[in-house]
């Protein structure tokens, strides 16, 4: 049976096999809980149809993927990823999504900070805007650890010297750094970022789906960090962001445009003046 596929943050739209998502949650796409629970949904939905082999994810903000979690509805939003994984945790919805048998792309636009990143990290491969794409894991600045999933996958992808410096730093990292680091599979020239990735979705869409499902869990089991890892990322997380320096930390970034679009464009600027309050 084919469904069809309508939310209120993202813009769905299909082809064949493929099937499109763009991340429409103004004004900045923070991960809140309205589109944890499209996420939750359409992964649902699309697991459900045999008939779809590739999930596309893109964002209909040039400025921002997704930005990061919304601070102010921590347990809203992880109570919505428990209608997935039976956990109240992005990590493991996150983890879950790497697991499936759709394979998932990438295509990444503007800033991906915080989950976003862990969001790209998760998917099978990621392209970037080689002129817009940010990339970047700020928990640090908060007194915070990344807890849906970055600490493993950079630690991987970057090895250890590289992911310390991009997590300890909580600064931007642009599209060309991140494929050199191997953060990415291609940084590449946004008047082509589209059509490549379409093309390559299509093409991986048409082999035969048992194949890959088998090839996906065989990678897996060699790249993927255990449920537990994951798990006690996210408890540690909820641990750090309960200490009172973290606490006072986010209050003040508040007060300094913090979860404001304007605010952020620069954030790694705006966490480097926190110290002083």
């Amino acid at each position: 049976m084919r469904v069809s596929f309508e939310f209120e943050t993202l813009d769905v739209h299909r082809e064949g096999a493929v099937l499109f998502a763009d991340i429409t949650a103004p004004p900045m796409n923070l991960l809140g809980p309205e589109l944890v629970r499209d996420l939750v949904s359409l992964i649902q939905r699309a697991e459900a149809d045999a008939t779809i082999q590739v999930l596309v994810f893109g964002s209909a903000d040039p400025d921002y993927f997704i930005s990061h979690v919304d601070v102010t509805r921590i347990r809203e939003y992880r109570d919505q990823a428990a209608k997935l994984v039976g956990e109240a945790s992005i990590g493991l919805m996150f983890r879950y999504l790497s697991m499936s048998r759709l394979v998932t792309i990438a295509r990444i636009e503007g800033r991906a900070r915080g989950a976003g990143n862990e969001f790209v990290l998760a998917c099978d491969m990621r392209f970037a805007a080689r002129e817009s794409a940010i990339f970047c894991q700020p928990e640090q600045g908060l007194g915070a650890i990344p807890g849906a999933g970055g600490i493993q996958h950079l630690t991987r992808l970057l090895g250890r010297a590289r992911a310390l410096e991009v997590m300890l730093s909580a600064d931007d990292y642009d599209a060309e750094t991140a494929e050199r680091y191997g953060w990415i599979n291609r940084a590449l020239p946004a008047v082509g970022l589209r059509e490549f990735v379409r093309t390559l979705a299509h093409r991986i869409a048409g082999f035969p789906a048992a194949g890959r499902i088998v090839l996906k869990e065989r990678v897996n089991a060699i790249s993927l960090a255990p449920v537990d890892d994951f798990r006690r990322d996210s408890d540690l997380f909820l641990e750090c962001a309960r200490d009172p320096e973290s606490q006072r930390r986010t209050r003040v970034a508040m007060t300094r445009g913090f979860e404001t679009r304007d605010g952020e464009m620069t954030l790694p600027r705006l966490l480097g003046d926190l110290a002083g309050g």
